[in-house]
This record gives structure tokens, C-alpha cells and sequence, in this order.
């Protein structure tokens, strides 16, 4: 394989990514492309479009099968489990899935009915992810939840009894949160023995709410000790922090994401989804438009693609890093080199200096993160820019 070339055969593994935009309601953190729903959502034209997007798209994609599927959102469980059940049988018409592949799907307590989570079971998903954000009522109320915490635990119930791998999404560093409280989210997560926990740093994003009224939250000590707590909990309750944010039992990772992490490819379809997808002498990266109606107006005409670019050689290395260096286990030097189809003297010099830091230990065939480089993840990631 010569330097800039991507073989077919070492074309990276392919996942499909389901975007589902509306929201009951629009969170003050939130700078993903969701919207809140103003009436009822047109379900069978959103499905339509999803369809002639997918269609569309076969020619990119064309031979190659899906190892997984992730329907996130705005909030997918909004979507009746009919329309879900739709949803996976068209893809399953149009491309062909590994045996074992996983489908995830989002789902928001504020969206839950009794039985519901077993009717997306039965539709075909595989894997349910909650997003629970908090179990207490005052922290909830400042992140503009649309549920409280007794729906928070019915959810969760609901997911464990009808799913052998789901997930809850939790958040600390919360407006006015101590340790303590935090401690208390913890405990009541870890005492449904979730097989995945996801855990994230509330940030103040751009063009959100919270970054035109900030709200009071934790300094970065405190954000700190916070973080050893979850790390200590999470451990002693047997789940391996296999990323900066992911917690899981022994064979529970997350598929989809882990392919994220890896550079692998990923085919995005929905309003605003993007793909990042390989060929024999480039990376492209594409974008669906983002306002739901134009999306499917375009969608439905054969041109969901508001954007679609060549990623540059000279990005490559950040780009691979950016993920790669996420997962502790980091990642086998050989990977570099089939996912970007650029040679190890490309990125030489700057693990040189990492590991002179002490960001990274590597070996002939490996590198990944040491401890102190998991602390400065952004440093070293910013490295390789």
C-alpha cells in the first residue's frame, strides 16, 4: 500500500447513524441539531425521506456491510415503535447487516410509556440508551429536563428488564452540585448494575442558553474530585472505563461507538447527520441539511447532501487522533496507517514528544494514553493539529 492509498479490502468498518430531531423541549446545555416538536410530528414523510436519503446514498456505500446502527436524536423515542419498526425494516431492505450487528436507540424518560421500551425490543433494537442526566429533582429542573426522577427510575426498570445491554446517560459538574449530591446520582445509577454507564462534563456550549445565562457550576477542582469519585464508583461496581466517558461490564462497550473512536466509517442519514466515509485515495466527510422540513423537502428530491468534502492529507493525523486516543486501551500503530493511508513517519516526531511528556506509553505495535495523558486528553490531542 503506497503512502495516500486506501486498499479496498482495508477499507475501515462501516456504521449507520439515524437522526431523529425533535424534542418535547429544547435543553439550556444543548447545541445538537433538535428542535422542539410543535404539535405532532410527521412521522410517515420524516420515514419517507429517511428512505430516498438511504437510496441515495447506496452508490457511497455500495458492497460494504453495517456493523452497526445508532437512531439518535433530539429524542427518538418520541417516534412510535411502529414507525421504528419501519425505520429498521427499510434499512434492512436496502443494506446488508452483520449477523451480530447492534442497533442502539436514544430514549428520554419524559418520552416513556409502560411497555413501550419492549415494543422497540420487539421492532429490532438491541440496545436502549437513557438519558437520565440526573436523579435529582432540583438538578433536573436546572437542566430543563421534561422529566423528574421517579420517571428517571421507571425508565431505567423499564430498559433492564427489557434489554440485555442498555446504557444510562448521566451528568455531573451540575449547576450548584456537590459532591455529595453527585455521589447520591451515583449510587442510584449503579443500583440497577447498568452494563453501560456514560458519563459527561456539563459544558457551557456556544449558542445555547446556558452560554447566554451561565449558570453557577462546580470550579475545576471541585469538577476534578467529581471525576475520581465516578472513576472510584464505577470501578468498584465492576465497570471498566474503557473511554474518557465510557463505563462498561466485560463485553457491554458500545459497538457504534467504538467505531467512532477507531476511525472507522460511518454513514449518516437525517436532518443535519454527518458521514465520514473512505475510499481507495480519500476520506470525505458529508453533511444532510439541518432544518428538518428543508431536509426532507431535499431528501425526497435526491439531495439530502449540503455538504461534502475531502478531508485534507495534512488533517488526517488530528482527525485519527482526536478519537483514537479517547479509548484507554489506545490504539495498534498498524490502525494508523489502514485508516488514514498515510505512513508512521506522519505522526513520528509528535508521539516522540507526547511520550516525552508523559502523555502516552507505546510499545513496537501499540500506543495508548498513560494516566497523566488521560488527564490532558485535549493537550494531547491538540498535539497532533
Amino acid at each position: 500500500m503506497r503512502a495516500g492509498t486506501l486498499s479496498l479490502a482495508a477499507l475501515p468498518p462501516l456504521s449507520l447513524y439515524v437522526h431523529l430531531p425533535w424534542c418535547l423541549k429544547k435543553c439550556p446545555y444543548c447545541d445538537f441539531n433538535s428542535h422542539e416538536l410543535q404539535g405532532i410530528a410527521d412521522e410517515a414523510r420524516y420515514l419517507d425521506a429517511l428512505r430516498a436519503d438511504l437510496e441515495s446514498a447506496l452508490p457511497f456505500i455500495w458492497g460494504r456491510r453495517v456493523h452497526s446502527i445508532f437512531i439518535g436524536g433530539g429524542t427518538p423515542s418520541l417516534f412510535a415503535p411502529e414507525s421504528i419498526d419501519r425505520l429498521l425494516a427499510d434499512i434492512r431492505a436496502r443494506l446488508p447487516l452483520e449477523a451480530a450487528c447492534e442497533i442502539t436507540l436514544e430514549a428520554n424518560p419524559g418520552t416513556f410509556e409502560r411497555e413501550r421500551f419492549k415494543a422497540y425490543r420487539a421492532a429490532g433494537v438491541t440496545r436502549l440508551s437513557v438519558g437520565v442526566q440526573s436523579f435529582d429533582d432540583a438538578k433536573l429542573a436546572a437542566l430543563g429536563r421534561v422529566h423528574d426522577a421517579a420517571q428517571a427510575r421507571a425508565a431505567v426498570e423499564e430498559a433492564a428488564a427489557s434489554f440485555d445491554t442498555f446504557n444510562i446517560d448521566l451528568m455531573y459538574a451540575l449547576p450548584g452540585q456537590t459532591l455529595a449530591e453527585l455521589d447520591a446520582d451515583l449510587q442510584a445509577a449503579l443500583a440497577f448494575s447498568p452494563p453501560h454507564l456514560s458519563i459527561y462534563h456539563l459544558t457551557i456550549e456556544p449558542n445555547t442558553v446556558f452560554a447566554k445565562f451561565p449558570p453557577a457550576v462546580p470550579d475545576d477542582d471541585l469538577a476534578s474530585d467529581m471525576l475520581d469519585l465516578l472513576v472510584e464508583r464505577a470501578a468498584a461496581s465492576g465497570l471498566e472505563r474503557y473511554e474518557v466517558s465510557a463505563f462498561a461490564q466485560p463485553g457491554h462497550a458500545c459497538s457504534h461507538n467504538l467505531n467512532y473512536w477507531q476511525f472507522g466509517d460511518y454513514l449518516g442519514i437525517g436532518a443535519g447527520a454527518h458521514s465520514k466515509l473512505s475510499f481507495p485515495h480519500r476520506v470525505v466527510r458529508q453533511q444532510r441539511w439541518r432544518e428538518p422540513a428543508s431536509y426532507m423537502d431535499r431528501a425526497l428530491a435526491g439531495n439530502a447532501v449540503a455538504s461534502d468534502d475531502e478531508v485534507a492529507r495534512s488533517a488526517l493525523p488530528f482527525e485519527f487522533m482526536l478519537n483514537a486516543l479517547r479509548l484507554r486501551e489506545g490504539f495498534e500503530l498498524a490502525r494508523f496507517g489502514e485508516r488514514t493511508g498515510l505512513p508512521l513517519s506522519a505522526i513520528k516526531a509528535t508521539l516522540a514528544e507526547a511520550q516525552q511528556r508523559g502523555w502516552i506509553e507505546r510499545d513496537a505495535a501499540h500506543v495508548r494514553p498513560s494516566a497523566r495523558g488521560f488527564d490532558f486528553l485535549n493537550d494531547l490531542q491538540a498535539l497532533f493539529l
